[in-house]
């Protein structure tokens, strides 16, 4: 059997932030970044959570407790390779290059043309799993061309439930794609478990089904999601295929801003799943090796909030989003019942 079952989870560091595998070969530099893309990471989920709540942006999908998954997954990427994820990927978007403004853009309802195409980032997916062809399909396209990038499409457990995400890995597996699946498994599909939605043990045993490598990864361990990240994607550059990770996490916040998860899920998780915090993990580690200071810690979160509040000032400067520019993007001529509709809103706008 080719692909043999995964039962081992990969993991480099405990909870308490103890080295017990092998840690990546970056430098001091390196680590302080990455842990810096994780802080930012919490405090723009936390900062966009309140600006939902005072009316100021759209619904949002908060990130906490996944930063590790979300920054292990990018990180490895060439700027050339491609990325695509859910609303649950932002952070992973920013660490590939997508700008801060751009995905505030987004949650404020402006159609944006500011999305960097030098990031190489499909645009967020809201419907689950439909950008798993979608990266199959840019694959295949670096394939033909023998380009030696790859693609990686990043779906939460629940999307695994879609039609998509195992059209996508057949599809892959059978023509060898160089494609990444990455599945970060944050236990619940809003609020249903991940026990309701497979009897399989792992959703990383679905690989070999397809032809292709399963990987069970700790996915709040920074160095591990990293290793096992930059392995697959290298395997799938020198033309082996693809490769499935299911990246074990948990959902620290709400589904969304318009979800009450106090209404399905038991107090003891989040209070067990608190003392995993990857962010509280990688800093302890940072603290032991002396790589990061209390000091350098507390500067280091002053730059990121300051980051943030330029970014939201430079968002709130903007005129108001033309609310007649949704019909001119889609449609070269509109049906009558869009002409309608747009007349309608230029008439309460004032604007006929």
């Amino acid at each position: 059997m080719p692909f043999p079952l995964t039962e081992t989870m990969h993991q480099v560091m405990t909870p308490e932030g103890k080295i017990i595998g092998e840690v990546p070969l970056l430098s001091a530099e390196q680590l302080v970044k990455l842990y810096r893309w994780m802080v930012l990471g919490r405090a723009f989920s936390d900062r966009m959570v309140a600006l939902q709540r005072q009316g100021r942006m759209g619904t949002f999908s908060a990130l906490n407790g996944q930063e590790a998954t979300s920054v292990g997954l990018a990180a490895p990427l060439q700027q050339k390779d491609w990325l695509a994820g859910s609303y649950r990927e932002i952070l992973s978007y920013l660490v590939k290059g997508v700008p801060m403004q751009a995905i505030m853009k987004l949650y404020r309802g402006y159609v944006s043309d500011d999305y960097s195409a030098e990031a190489h980032c499909l645009p967020i997916q809201i419907v689950l799993a439909t950008q798993l062809p979608h990266m199959v399909g840019i694959a295949m396209a670096l394939k033909y061309d023998r380009q030696p990038q790859v693609a990686v499409g990043v779906c939460g457990d629940g999307a695994t439930s879609e039609g998509d995400f195992n059209e996508a890995l057949n599809f892959a597996g059978v023509f060898k794609a160089p494609v990444v699946f990455v599945v970060q498994n944050n236990g619940w599909a809003i609020s249903v478990p991940r026990s309701k939605q497979t009897a399989a043990q792992y959703i990383a045993h679905r690989g070999p089904a397809f032809g292709m490598p399963g990987y069970l990864v700790d996915g709040n361990d920074l160095f591990a999601v990293y290793k096992v990240v930059c392995d697959c994607v290298e395997r799938a550059r020198a033309g082996e295929g693809p490769a499935l990770i299911e990246a074990i996490t948990y959902r620290l916040g709400a589904h969304t801003t318009a979800d009450d998860p106090k209404r399905y899920r038991p107090a003891s998780d989040l209070t067990e799943w608190g003392k995993r915090d990857p962010i509280l993990r990688f800093r302890a580690f940072l603290f032991d090796q002396h790589i990061l200071s209390e000091k350098d810690n507390d500067v280091l979160h002053e730059e990121v909030t300051t980051e943030i509040e330029q970014a939201i000032n430079r968002l709130e400067a903007l005129p108001p989003q033309d609310c007649a520019q949704v019909y001119d993007l889609v449609y070269s001529e509109l049906t009558p019942q869009l002409k309608a509709q747009r007349a309608q809103i230029m008439r309460e706008l004032g604007r006929e």
